[in-house]
């Protein structure tokens, strides 16, 4: 198995899918000559010609277009250079393609893939850093999905193009250029769905997704080494979403943590809460959220830092939902005791 980027997997997937179905077009901003604004769509236009091209600066434009051409036989694979830039296109999306099989009555459909980019980087700002997932996943008629690893995002774009539904495959800029890791191409079309297990655990189930994931299984980690044992619940895929894989690790541990980079209030976060509380599933503990806080996003840097999720602030919310404060606050706090008996001896 080649050893393979995030971007360089999304590149490998998009060579793959080229190759394999003639009726594919890749196309958007910079994605044809420069190669992508990240990379990522580098040596398509040499190889796939005119099949692979740049488009004027009109997200309506890109995603209009996409919408006629899968309706009647290609299957395009568009990019929106930020996910922030595809409000600009919301009627292509929310009110065309997600309706062209309702209402054609099932006579038409909209093979089309949109593949973008969310979340915060250093000097992102407000208006390049906002993760929107829970937006489209409010719109019956659209799949969603939101890779972590350099394997996911091969999986999930050549799962996402194969499929006859309109499928909004968000990415994570700080992904594309981190480790490389072995991946397996050419396999099986993978099905569409599904959670996995990434640390088995029996205090507490952590369900997320996208890049909080890594801090998630980081924090899981530090946690472990106190006695705590998180099971870490990813799901990749959010629509459609495996409740009944989360519902099954919430009846063995009792207790619930979701955490996103997305705001908190209206995340997909609270969805997921809502499920398990319906469900009925014996709880030890109300079920957290571990977002970030509803602010827009800074472009200092440092402040940035302090609003996303990290490891740190999930492992001490996480460990506050147990109920079991780390080694070093324990005995802190039983030092704390001490010393008040101290003093109220002395004071005898």
């Amino acid at each position: 198995m080649p050893e393979l980027s995030y971007g360089d997997a999304v590149n490998a997937a998009l060579h793959r899918l080229m190759e394999e179905l003639p009726q594919t077009l890749v196309y958007g901003e910079d994605v044809g000559v420069p190669g992508g604004v990240f990379g990522v769509t580098r040596g398509l236009r040499g190889r796939y010609g005119e099949r692979v091209f740049d488009t004027p600066i009109s997200e309506s434009a890109i995603l209009g277009s996409a919408v006629g051409a899968a309706m009647f036989g290609r299957r395009p694979i568009v990019e929106i250079m930020w996910a922030d830039f595809s409000l600009v296109a919301l009627d292509q999306i929310v009110n065309q393609a997600a309706n062209v099989r309702y209402v054609s009555g099932g006579r038409l459909s909209a093979p089309l893939t949109i593949r973008t980019q969310q979340g915060n980087a250093p000097g992102a700002c407000a208006q390049h850093s906002q993760c929107l997932e829970a937006l489209f996943l409010h719109v019956p008629g659209l799949r969603v999905c939101m890779p972590s690893t350099p394997q996911d995002a091969y999986d999930l774009l050549v799962t996402a193009v194969h499929c006859d539904d309109p499928v909004l495959v968000i990415e994570n800029r700080t992904l594309y250029f981190g480790g490389k890791e072995p991946v397996e191409t050419g396999g099986p079309v993978r099905s569409m769905g599904g959670a996995r297990t990434r640390r088995p655990g029996s205090d507490v189930t952590v369900v997320t997704w996208g890049a909080m994931t890594g801090q998630v299984l980081a924090a899981a980690g530090a946690l472990a080494g106190d006695g705590i044992e998180a099971e870490v619940l990813e799901t990749p895929w959010l629509n459609p979403f495996d409740t009944e894989a989360v519902l099954g690790s919430v009846r063995r541990t009792g207790r619930l943590a979701v955490v996103h980079e997305a705001n908190v209030t209206g995340g997909f976060g609270a969805e997921v809460v809502a499920r398990v509380a319906g469900s009925g599933a014996p709880l030890l503990a109300p079920p957290i959220r571990i977002g970030t806080p509803d602010v827009r996003m800074p472009a200092a840097p440092s402040l940035a830092r302090s609003l996303v999720p990290d490891s740190a602030r999930i492992e001490q919310e996480v460990r506050a939902l147990v109920g079991k404060p780390s080694a070093q606050t324990a005995a802190g706090q039983e030092a704390a005791r001490h010393a008040a008996a101290g003093q109220g001896a002395a004071g005898r």
